[in-house]
């Protein structure tokens, strides 16, 4: 029986490593995401095949929980416990009450010297904590905002994603971006189906341990890429070379912010992309620097109704 529990400890940390480490750099990691509107959940499922609509390996589950003033997405790595206080909580995404602002909360720090937000749901989630060894609680690790468009005015949705936990650096040729430590990195050899964590040289991603690398060059700013208008169509289109087939508010496509910094092709490429594909379905693809966990709770904002962006 112990040597059972412990399996199931051991997996579940190695699980947590795979949806916080960061993506692949050479290219997008496909994932898709199922909504269930009745009971307001969001599923994360990593990709098998390139086909839309197909079964996945299961990564992630969100809850939504509305509150009189904001709206908080709990992220768990169970579909069927997504507390707060469970062992398999992973983080959460709290919303400002107009859907404009939205903060992504680590469950575990993101490097260290990492700085807790004290609150009543870390009191809740310390009860259990994953391991004794590093406290569980809400780290601040990005930061969401959508522009005002009061009635569409301004044309397309314009969000931009600050990402505290990762240097501006991270993008450039060679850069690295911050990953936890708390297991051991050999763990990664027990799941044996995401080999996108290895590189060429069939190592690990370059990763850091200690606080952001190259912090005066500031954080990584993601930005919505911007759509064009098609006159045919007569509306705004972006390519997401098939991953997405339905026209929605929600899609979008995050490269990093330029600005203050030379123009490049490391600005250029698609570091997260979101899209509709079925009523409840939709495509979710993402590569280096950001992570599982970073990048489905950006895309779990995009579900948020937004009072003044619509």
């Amino acid at each position: 029986m112990l040597r059972l529990v412990g399996y199931r400890c051991v997996k579940a940390r190695v699980k947590v490593i795979v949806n916080r480490r960061p993506g692949p750099r050479e290219n997008l990691l496909r994932c898709f995401i199922k909504r269930n509107r009745s009971s307001q959940t969001y599923y994360l499922y990593l990709s098998l095949t390139n086909t839309l609509a197909e079964d996945g390996k299961f990564l992630l589950a969100a809850r939504k929980c509305r509150r009189p003033t904001c709206t908080d997405y709990i992220i768990s790595l169970d579909a069927d416990d997504m507390s707060k206080g469970s062992n398999s909580y992973v983080g959460k995404l709290r919303s400002n009450f107009l859907g404009t602002k939205f903060t992504i909360y680590d469950g575990q720090p993101p490097h260290a010297g990492a700085k807790i937000m004290k609150s009543r749901s870390t009191r809740l989630v310390n009860l259990k904590q994953v391991s004794p060894k590093v406290p569980t609680g809400n780290y601040p690790v990005a930061h969401i905002s959508y522009e005002l468009n009061v009635l569409g005015s301004r044309g397309p949705r314009r969000m931009h994603c600050v990402m505290d936990s990762i240097p501006a650096a991270a993008i450039e040729p060679g850069g690295v971006a911050p990953v936890q430590t708390e297991f051991s990195l050999n763990n990664i050899d027990m799941f044996p189906s995401f080999p996108f964590f290895r590189s060429k040289s069939n190592r690990v991603e370059n990763s850091v341990s200690g606080p952001l690398v190259d912090q005066k060059d500031g954080m990584l700013v993601l930005k919505n890429k911007a759509p064009r208008w098609h006159e045919q169509l007569q509306c705004w289109c972006l390519n997401f070379h098939g991953r997405v087939t339905i026209a929605s508010v929600k899609n979008f496509q995050l490269v990093a912010s330029a600005e203050n910094r030379p123009a490049g092709p490391e600005h250029d490429k698609i570091i997260l992309q979101f899209g509709k594909v079925g009523k409840d379905l939709f495509t979710m693809d993402y590569r280096f620097p950001i992570s599982a966990f970073q990048a489905f709770a950006i895309c779990l904002s995009s579900f948020d109704t937004k009072i003044a962006c619509e």
